[in-house]
């Protein structure tokens, strides 16, 4: 079993998981991708463990989980990006544990609205796609075969068809305060319903460096800014990472207004 939660380093792991939240990561611990930010391992992936969804479902099951992430590597190298393992790894999971709320963190497919339907039919309670960053940097950001638009294209697709949407920007790589707001615009423009806002971290010397550490003042300034652009539930914080306080944010973006 991978966890996103030790593979990505995340700071919050004994807090999540002492509160009955988790993110597994199906599909190997292996990226196809190398985007410069991430210390997730890079290379040639195995093939997908046909087991792999059930052993998730019943680790949730003995975890005693009632809020679940399930995200993934790239894997471009498969046809279908692993849109089929995932969607079966939700349809599992929800067997096993009937009243968890299930949230998914997908790649983007390379694009295809096929693979992302295929995911969407599965049910998930909320679809996270991250853009990561600004429009400016995106592509010294992330691995060549993402994008900016394509990634919105993604976020409103599943907006299309009623799912309630998810989307985090990492703050540090040399961004202007302009830029930030212009990407929380584009994402209220498409009705994305959480937002995460999160303080880059340098994972090793391999990846980027951090260009600005955020303050919390700063961090405030743009939660207010973001919910009066309609966004429902924002997460900012520097160790905020794209599923902390997952359930809590859920429960905010799926309250009367």
């Amino acid at each position: 079993m991978a966890t996103v939660c030790e593979e990505a380093l995340c700071p919050n792991i004994g807090e999540c998981w002492g509160s009955g939240t988790a993110t597994f990561m199906v599909l190997g611990n292996i990226c196809t991708r190398g985007c410069r930010f991430c210390y997730v391992l890079k290379g040639r992936p195995d093939p997908p463990d046909p087991e792999e969804p059930l052993r998730v479902a019943l680790a949730v099951k003995e975890m005693g989980l009632d809020y679940v992430t399930i995200t993934s590597v790239d894997r471009d190298d498969l046809p279908d990006g692993g849109a089929s393992h995932i969607a079966e790894t939700i349809r599992m999971v929800r067997r096993l544990n009937p009243g968890v709320k299930i949230e998914v963190l997908i790649p983007d497919f390379q694009g295809s609205r096929r693979d992302l339907y295929t995911v969407l039919e599965a049910g998930p309670d909320v679809l996270a796609h991250n853009i990561e960053t600004v429009r400016r940097l995106t592509p010294l950001v992330r691995d060549r075969r993402a994008g900016y638009d394509q990634s919105l294209d993604i976020l409103r697709w599943s907006k299309e068809e009623g799912f309630i949407t998810k989307s985090s920007i990492l703050l540090g790589f040399g961004e202007e305060w302009g830029e930030i707001v212009e990407a929380m615009e584009d994402l209220a423009s498409i009705g994305l319903d959480i937002l995460v806002l999160s303080q880059y971290m340098r994972p090793s010397r391999k990846q980027l460096p951090v260009e600005k550490y955020y303050t919390l003042e700063e961090f405030k300034e743009l939660e207010e800014i973001a919910y009066s652009l309609g966004i429902k539930a924002v997460v900012a914080h520097p160790m905020a990472r794209t599923s902390y306080k997952a359930k809590e944010a859920y429960r905010k973006a799926i309250m009367p207004h």
